[in-house]
């Protein structure tokens, strides 16, 4: 997905979010904005949101010496959700259908964003996508391809989402790779978040080797590219992994909450629909 002009003030919005987490000083958090300011000149607009966002948060550490402004809301939504657990584990175990349940629910972890959404209600939004119908759902075409795929990576988003992903790796019931981001960056899932979720207990950890807000494939580990090159089922969590990857002809499954206008318009969607979105399909 391409970058909009309307991308750039929400840049500003975010820059400004993460230097009052990491700092109180309106000296330095200034200093931000204007470096902040300075990059919008040099925005191609035919790269994708991650890609500069990479290069803003990059700034924030850089200015403000927080190398993880978001650590502590992290730990607190990773601990948020994993009170959660065993009553949406109990849920799966009475569900007719646990694969879509815990799809649905995955979706519902999308919701921990604090980039896009810092206002979240987890609770409510978690009853909200299991009784409203996605507005793209190509849930049967995932069931399919999950019964015949024999290596899954798993793209992961915000770190407190991670323990809605062990519900739904736990209920696919298959070996999976789950990958994290190299480096911090807003509250996206890093190795350490991972492991907070217990998520080395049902899949296989590696890092993407980017630093960005999404999956940047020119910018990943030769490594992490050849587990994506041959991977049979790819499913891709949250807004700035489908940023970067929304023009891939490959078998991919975008889980997500568009909680943007620009998302949403990309999508064909309203803000706050979900979406579960084969890459493949028509």
């Amino acid at each position: 997905m391409k970058t909009y002009l309307d991308c750039i003030p929400c840049f500003f919005k975010q820059a400004l979010f993460a230097a009052r987490v990491a700092v109180d000083d309106e000296a330095r958090i200034k200093a931000v904005l204007d470096k902040v300011g300075m990059l919008v000149s040099e925005i191609p607009l035919n790269s994708s949101p991650p890609e500069t966002g990479r290069q803003v948060y990059k700034t924030v550490r850089e200015v403000t010496g927080v190398n993880d402004p978001f650590r502590a809301l992290k730990a607190k939504s990773i601990h948020q959700a994993l009170a959660l657990y065993p009553s949406l584990k109990h849920m799966l175990a009475e569900a007719t259908d646990p694969l879509e349940i815990a799809v649905r629910l995955a979706i519902a972890g999308n919701v921990i964003d604090f980039g896009a959404n810092p206002d979240f209600q987890l609770e409510h939004d978690i009853q909200e996508v299991l009784h409203k119908e996605p507005a793209i759902n190509h849930y049967q075409g995932f069931k399919e391809k999950l019964a015949r795929a024999r290596d899954i990576l798993y793209l992961g988003d915000n770190a407190g989402e991670t323990v809605f992903d062990r519900l739904l790796i736990e209920t696919m019931d298959k070996p999976v790779t789950f990958v994290v981001r190299e480096n911090p960056v807003i509250n996206d899932a890093t190795m350490e978040d991972a492991l907070s979720s217990g998520l080395d207990e049902v899949a296989t950890l590696v890092s993407s080797g980017c630093d960005a807000p999404g999956t940047v494939l020119g910018s990943c580990s030769e490594q992490f590219l050849a587990r994506f090159d041959r991977a049979d089922l790819i499913i891709s969590k949250g807004q700035g992994n489908y940023e970067t990857l929304s023009h891939e002809k490959r078998p991919i499954f975008f889980l997500l909450k568009a909680k943007c206008p620009v998302i949403a318009r990309d999508l064909g969607v309203n803000v706050g629909d979900t979406v579960i979105k084969d890459a493949l399909a028509s």
